[in-house]
């Protein structure tokens, strides 16, 4: 009989925005795989508890940088310092995002070009880099981190969606740009996620937002978009490339939750 191959053990992984929520839960999976991670935040004291915690439960070691992925510069000395400790990057996750919420006719320029440069242009500026590395040497893993948002219209999110959905397209080509170099380029697009960005966005705490089986599956966790994040890098899913995966629970009409959020 046939047994999925999940393993990661010894591979090692570059993922962006691993402080809290979505990269955290993704760091600290690929790492209690046997995976090495190589984690950033744009705070270096945000950073370090999560590899320290790595470093003392997880098969896998831990180095945590302080990277703003806006910044060329910062994202290259992200990449050398990682192929530096661990020999090289077998896995790029772009985690790295954020967004707040505006009619289209209030964003600035300066607002519009700080969600599209941290979502899209941070993720080019990784995948270039990390690239690099990956085609010189025998190939490897991308995943994106896109949003329901990316795929289907919210009220508010013109920003962050347009941002989003540059990012499916910019998977599904460069699938197709770097299949030769044996590179798997593939895209999450998660629904509503609990996570500490989720909340400050809705403009409540945490702890406000309901289980989920409150919510009738309408929200997950983050270790569930990890889990597919660890399909997707891992032999298991080898003959899938230029593909997104949307994890997202069964919308309820009228649920305050998702009003607003893509998720109808």
């Amino acid at each position: 009989m046939h047994e999925p191959d999940y393993d990661v053990a010894g591979k090692t992984a570059i993922v962006t925005g691993a402080s809290q929520g979505i990269g955290k839960a993704i760091a600290e999976t690929l790492a209690a795989s046997g995976a090495n991670v190589a984690i950033c935040s744009r705070a270096q004291e945000r950073v370090d508890p999560v590899a320290e915690a790595i470093e003392e439960d997880a098969a896998g070691s831990a180095l945590a940088v302080e990277c703003n992925v806006r910044e060329r510069a910062q994202v290259e000395a992200f990449v050398e310092a990682t192929v530096e400790e661990f020999g090289g990057v077998d896995v790029l996750v772009n985690n790295a995002g954020g967004e707040f919420v505006a009619p289209f006719e209030d964003i600035s320029p300066n607002g519009w070009n700080a969600i599209l440069d941290l979502n899209l242009t941070g993720t080019v500026h990784c995948t270039q880099v990390a690239g690099e590395v990956m085609r010189e040497d025998d190939g490897g893993h991308v995943v994106n981190l896109s949003s329901v948002n990316g795929q289907h219209a919210a009220p508010g999110e013109s920003h962050y969606g347009a941002a989003k959905a540059a990012i499916i397209r910019l998977t599904e080509t460069l699938a197709v740009e770097w299949a030769d170099d044996g590179i798997r380029v593939n895209c999450v697009a998660p629904g509503l996620i609990q996570t500490p960005g989720v909340a400050e966005t809705l403009g409540i705490d945490s702890e406000e937002m309901p289980p989920r089986e409150q919510a009738d599956r309408r929200i997950g966790h983050t270790e569930e978009i990890a889990d597919v994040v660890q399909f997707l890098v891992s032999p298991a899913a080898s003959f899938m490339t230029g593909e997104t995966v949307t994890v997202k629970g069964v919308p309820k009409p009228g649920n305050s939750m998702s009003d607003g959020l893509g998720l109808e």
